[in-house]
């Protein structure tokens, strides 16, 4: 069966709408049926948070860019960080054997204690956000890298040191290039946590970003407000997630095919 583009959007046009309507009933049977007093902050009705998002655009667009830009740094600090421990990983065994064993017990350490840890330590707000969204981002590039490198086979790596070709190279045109899909799965998990763990650093005490909004909205028992910021963070989240996609897509033409490919067939 082949699916159209444009039969893919109407597909996300009908998911859309009915989660919208679904979400309009609950929020009339809970306020009108059940006469909850608490219907407002449990579940408003998604028009009136779009209304109050228009209302506030300039608002929360503001607070949005603090969180998002201390975010968008520290993902591509921790990216390039996990990409180096990946190649690292890869060259030597023994490297891989200490390493990856601290890799793993450094996600057991919950981002909520973390945070208040590094912000004690460094003291700066924004500089707090930048390493725990490196922090986040660092694990799952370096996981899905280190599988990419180790996934080339050996007769392919074997038939280019037999024309004496130096380690260097090895990686530059085939171990590389064969990862890089590998990459930038590992970009796209961890972009959305990366901007998650720099909202979560706001709720400590900054003067600014999405997570204030939140926080103060909550403490303020404004919860238009809380649910648009609330909004606002599932975008960011979602921009984070499509900027990588779209990097992809230039960068790696040729999964752009195969990703249409695959999406034609059910």
């Amino acid at each position: 069966m082949v699916i159209t583009k444009k039969e893919r959007r109407m597909v996300a046009f009908v998911w859309f709408t009915s989660i919208f309507v679904l979400l309009e009933v609950l929020a009339f049977f809970l306020m009108f049926v059940m006469k909850d007093t608490m219907a407002a902050a449990k579940l408003p009705f998604p028009h009136t948070i779009f209304i109050v998002f228009v209302n506030n655009w300039r608002s929360l667009l503001e607070a949005g860019v603090i969180t998002f830009s201390r975010a968008a740094i520290g993902f591509g600090i921790g990216a390039g960080v996990g990409i180096f421990l990946a190649v690292i990983m890869s060259l030597s065994k023994t490297a891989e054997k200490i390493a990856f064993p601290y890799l793993i017990m450094s996600q057991m350490i919950p981002v909520l204690g973390l945070a208040p840890i590094i912000f004690n330590i460094v003291r700066d707000m924004n500089l707090s956000r930048i390493i725990i969204a490196a922090y986040i981002t660092f694990f799952p590039v370096s996981v899905n890298m280190l599988s990419g490198l180790k996934s080339v086979e050996q007769d392919k790596k074997d038939l280019l040191y037999s024309i004496a070709t130096s380690k260097f190279e090895v990686y530059r045109k085939l171990m590389f290039p064969f990862s890089m899909s590998y990459l930038f799965t590992g970009l796209k998990i961890a972009a959305p946590m990366a901007v998650t763990a720099s909202i979560l650093v706001d709720m400590l005490g900054s003067r600014g970003g999405i997570g204030v909004r939140i926080l103060y909205s909550l403490y303020s028992n404004t919860t238009d407000i809380f649910w648009a910021s609330v909004m606002t963070s599932a975008l960011m989240g979602i921009f984070s997630f499509y900027v990588i996609v779209i990097a992809e897509n230039l960068l790696l033409p040729w999964r752009r095919g195969a990703s249409k490919k695959d999406g034609e067939k059910v």
